[in-house]
């Protein structure tokens, strides 16, 4: 994303056909590793990586997508890690984080993010994305589990 510094044109050149859905829109999502309370500190370290959809503060918990990563693939991340203290004061200790806005979403835009191993929680207080396998090492055996099926499948279409 621009981040507020893009500039935009358009150039209308023609209408044509409709060609199917778009594909390789959505990108990967960051997935909170830990339980707790997100913290500023975590979340300015991990700002690098992506856009966030929540604030420091916001409960999470193991398997819930807490922001869009930059690349296509899924990341999992530590929101909840707090800075180590100590009793040295030092010049870069004082630093204050600054964090970008939270994108926030609505049902309607959870519905059109949401992919095909993510669900979606609806709460009266939140609206949440979270993996459909919460586990870390379980998630990743069964997207291991599907590249070999795919593998298979193109290898009897070869022969």
């Amino acid at each position: 994303m621009t981040r507020g510094e893009g500039i935009m044109s358009r150039v209308f050149q023609s209408y044509t056909p409709y060609k199917g859905p778009l594909g390789g829109v959505r990108k990967g999502v960051l997935v909170s590793l830990g339980d707790g309370r997100a913290t500023a500190y975590a979340l300015g370290e991990l700002q690098s990586r992506g856009t966030f959809f929540i604030g420091p503060g916001t409960e999470v918990y193991g398997g819930m997508v807490v922001g869009e990563h930059n690349r296509d693939d899924d990341l999992d991340v530590n929101p909840v890690k707090e800075k180590k203290t100590s009793n040295v004061r030092s010049v870069t200790a004082e630093e204050k984080v600054q964090l970008a806005a939270p994108r926030t979403m609505t049902l309607e835009d959870a519905i059109g993010y949401v992919a095909a191993d993510e669900l979606i929680e609806v709460t009266p207080t939140a609206i949440r994305i979270r993996k459909e396998i919460l586990d870390v090492g379980a998630r990743r055996v069964r997207s291991k589990r599907q590249q070999q099926q795919q593998q298979q499948q193109q290898q009897q279409q070869q022969h």
